[in-house]
This record gives structure tokens, sequence and C-alpha cells, in this order.
């Protein structure tokens, strides 16, 4: 965007170009924090030791790895007791399924009460159908009795199964709650605990985060949102030292952003809007500090002169430009420098007029007296 605003690629050693008038909207500084695209924080589910801890602060793990377990030998013992109550209910099933195939094709209430030979058989031809004829009893709703008590106990075994599987299930899901599995690819950022610790229901045990991409979170003022719009790229300036040919010695990194979520309510008690701004791969840490150059477009529009970064010289902690005379020899001039624009070049509030031909990127040979040029800054520096 520099090399755009200037008109040439890539800024030489002791180029010489000419200041240009940058129109627009003031901009403010905006600090936040850099965070992880994805962080979640695991908490104990139930009471118990700590047993395993898969690594430390900046191992990073798998989806699906277990990262923290809890002791969960109770519960196991508890598992292998219900299966054994599952076999037993198993047992009770086919028994019953037995039973009731028995009544159906061989009901109770056709059999004889007991002995054998003659008494027997006289029962069953003759004591039984008298008794059903005169009405003292009624061996049709003895078997239908009979068959719905033995469809019943096979439903009772049936819903005892049920309830020892919902049983398993609840029992599994306990011992899931003692581990804690990595839900994506990332590292741990903060171990909360050790192996040993004992825990209880809620405890936080361990910070896991996607630290692949990161992104800035900036509470900006609430006047400001109705220039913001996601997909909207802005600059930013990260607390790292900045890197590449040109690049002055303490300056800090300059970074394209991205908006990536407009939060849709503001804080009523600070009128404030949190914004997410995606970050480039690779050019921060979580937990670092960043500005980020917001528009202000309800201010009104002011013009000043802008330089690339690279233009820029430090005389102690005075900054200046190498602006060239009539006759071609640079002159070291004072200036008051503004806000980064969004383009990545300085703003100049004062000691410098547009259609001035300054050095691009001044070498380190360039020597000279200094210069008597517009602005205050100027004029008191020649006076020095």
């Amino acid at each position: 965007m520099v090399a755009a605003l200037f008109g040439r690629g890539a800024l030489a050693v002791d180029e010489a170009i000419v200041v240009r008038q940058a129109e627009g909207f003031p901009t403010m500084s905006i600090g936040g924090t850099v965070i992880p695209y994805k962080e979640v924080t695991f908490a104990a589910q139930m009471p118990g030791r700590v047993t395993f801890i898969a690594g430390i602060e900046g191992d990073d793990f798998d989806q699906g790895k277990v990262l923290v377990s809890i002791d969960a030998s109770e519960l196991e013992a508890k598992r292998e007791a219900l299966l054994a109550q599952m076999a037993s209910a198993d047992t009770q099933i086919r028994n019953a399924g037995v039973q009731y195939n028995r009544e159906l094709f061989s009901p109770r209430s056709k059999s004889a009460p007991g002995g054998m030979g003659v008494p027997n058989l006289f029962d069953q031809m003759l004591t039984r159908p008298m008794e059903d004829f005169l009405g003292e009893r009624d061996q049709d709703t003895e078997e239908a009795a009979d068959l719905f008590a033995s469809r019943t106990q096979v439903r009772e075994a049936h819903h005892q199964m049920m309830r020892l599987q919902a049983e398993l299930r609840a029992l599994d899901a306990k011992l899931r709650d003692a581990r804690s599995i990595a839900p994506f690819d990332g590292i741990i950022v903060g171990k909360l605990v050790e192996v040993g610790d004992t825990v209880q229901p809620g405890q936080p045990l361990l910070k896991f985060a996607d630290v692949e991409y990161l992104q800035v979170e900036v509470d900006v003022p609430a006047r400001l949102r109705s220039g913001l719009h996601e997909g909207m790229m802005l600059r930013a300036e990260l607390d790292v030292p900045a890197a590449g040919p040109g690049a002055r010695a303490g300056a800090l990194a300059n970074v394209p952003v991205r908006i990536a979520q407009i939060f849709p309510m503001a804080d009523p008690r600070r009128h404030t809007i949190k914004v997410k701004f995606d970050l480039p791969q690779g050019t921060s840490e979580p937990g670092m500090y960043a500005t980020v150059l917001v528009p202000d477009f309800n201010a009104p529009a002011r013009s000043n002169p802008v330089v690339p970064r690279s233009a820029i010289r430090y005389n102690g902690s005075l900054p200046g430009v190498y602006v060239l005379d009539g006759n071609g020899r640079p002159q070291l001039r004072l200036v008051r420098v503004g806000d980064a624009t969004p383009e990545g070049g300085v703003s100049i509030l004062s000691g410098l007029r547009a259609g001035e031909r300054i050095l691009a990127n001044p070498g380190p040979g360039v020597a000279s007296g200094w210069s008597d040029g517009p602005g205050p800054n100027a004029n008191s520096a020649s006076g020095h």
C-alpha cells in the first residue's frame, strides 16, 4: 500500500520521492489483546484424584487426544456390577419367554392336581368337566389368566433390562466425564492442576487453545461502529519488532487485519462494542498487546502530508526527514509525526509541505546540516 501511494514498488536506499497530500478521515489507535481463534477451559465434572495429564504448556495435541484423567476406579467397579445384573436380567428374560411358551402350548389349568393312574384320569375326564358344567370352575378364564401372568413376567424382565441399560449409559457418561478430550487440534496454554491433586466438580483443570490462527480483540467506542463492517481491512501495530528492509530499530510491526466479528450489543457501562480482527499467521502470540487503527467517520476530514515510515530518522527522540534543496542536497528537517495511515505511511502534522522532495529511505551515509523549512518544528531546529 505504501508503494502504491508513492507510485513505485520497493523504496530504494536514498531514493527521492515527492511528498503528496493524503486526504481522508482521521484514525483512532485503539488497544486490544491478541487471543486464540478457539480456546476452551476444561473443568472437573466429578470429584476425584487427577491420575494423568498429557503434557505441559506449549505441547500440541491432535483432536480426540486424552488430556486429563481423573481416577474412576469406583465407577468402573460399579460398571462391572451393573454388567453382572444385566446378565442376570437376560437370563430372566429367556426364562420368562420359556414359561410363556409352556403356558401357551401346555396350559397349567388343564393339568391334573395330582395323583396318577385311574384317579388322575378320573379327574381329567369327569371331575373337571363337571366343575366347569356346574359353574364352579372356568378353565378358559384360568388359561387366559395364566397367559396374562406369563406375558407380564416377560414384560417385567424386559423392563428390568431397559432400566439396567439406562443405568449403564448414565455410568458411561460419568466415566467419559472423568476424561478431558481435545475437541480440536491445539496446544496446552495453561495447566491448572498436577497429577495427584484432588479436585471437585467445577474446578478448572486445563486451558487448551488453537493458536494456528489468532485474532485481536478490541473494545471500540460505540460512535465508531457505523464505519465498520465484517470483512473490512484495517491496519494494526503489534508489540513485536518490525522486520524487513528499511525497518527502523525499535519500530513495531505494522500488519493488515480483517474484521472477523462485530458483537451485536454494546457494553452498557463502557459504551464500547467488542470487535475481533483476524491476524496474519505467524505475526504474534496469544496474550500480546496490539493497537488497531480505526477510522473515525464522524470527525471532519483533514489532510496532511504523508511519508513512508522508512523516510523518518530519529535524532535521539526527535523525528526528522531529509528534504532535498534546490541543488539536490539533503537537509535534515525536524517534523511532528502524527498517526499511521491505513496505507502503511505516517502523517506529518507540521514541518513539511506537499510537493517537497525527500529521501524515501535515507542510507547510513547521508549527512547534512539542519534545514530551514515550514512549520514550528523546522524553525526551532534552525534556531537551535
